[in-house]
């Protein structure tokens, strides 16, 4: 391993997103080698590197799963009301991770990986990965005029928001939004007059959930995480 700013280790190691592990090293909680880490701090190979006093290391193999995530399923791990949650479906893997959320009554694809920076790319904003959902409602089939008002943008309490496409389907519709704001899909369709009764995402970036079972996951191959990066860019995260 070549050296790295300690951010973006932390972020490869999966403790954290990038700008929350910049959150992590000001507040004085992360430690390389016995000493206090600063921001922008390198580390090499054989650093040591802590976190409250854990210590953290990169994963020996990055792994990315696609798991079809059933209704009633939290994406944390750390959700002291939560009956259940994604991680009941899945293998103990070191620094696996949600790629961006769903919430519990939504159902479909969800990408999860133990590479921090990766999930960086695909979550933020800036790189407007493009996610795909099949919507039932409560109005049943959007009319051609509500799927244009979504891709004109609606208001939200958090700002305006907009599918980058949409099309009408039976008893719903299918959209694509580029950015993943908490139920934002939920919250758009509700601005239209259309509340949402099911929700299943289909496709992240270049990733379909196409025939995997509800509960069952599968492992990325090679291509297809490269396919991912390609969708991302491969420049420095630093």
């Amino acid at each position: 391993m070549k050296a790295l700013r300690l951010q973006a280790f932390l972020a490869r190691a999966g403790v954290a997103s990038r700008r929350k592990a910049e959150d992590l090293i000001r507040q004085g909680r992360v430690r390389v080698n016995g000493e206090v880490a600063s921001l922008g701090q390198k580390v090499g190979p054989l650093d040591l590197v802590e976190v409250d006093g854990k210590r953290v290391a990169l994963p020996q193999e990055r792994v990315v799963l696609a798991l079809h995530k059933p209704k009633g399923y939290t994406t944390t791990r750390q959700d002291p009301h939560a009956q259940k949650t994604v991680f009941d479906l899945l293998p103990e893997i070191p620094g696996l991770h949600p790629v961006g959320r769903l919430d519990r009554d939504s159902e479909g694809l969800l990408l999860l990986t133990n590479d921090g920076a990766l999930t960086h790319r695909l979550t933020h904003p800036r790189f407007g990965v493009r996610k795909v959902y099949r919507v039932w409602t409560e109005g049943g089939t959007l009319p051609e005029e509500v799927c244009r008002r979504l891709m004109g943008g609606v208001q939200l309490e958090d700002g305006p928001a907009r599918a980058l496409a949409c099309r009408p389907a039976p008893g719903g519709a299918v959209l694509a939004l580029g950015e993943g704001r908490k139920r934002e899909v939920r919250r758009m369709l509700e601005a239209v007059g259309y509340p949402v009764k099911r929700l299943l995402r289909l496709k992240v970036g270049p990733i379909r959930l196409g025939d995997l079972p509800p509960g069952k996951w599968r492992r990325l191959s090679e291509e297809e995480v490269r396919a991912l990066e390609e969708a991302v860019g491969k420049g420095p995260l630093e």
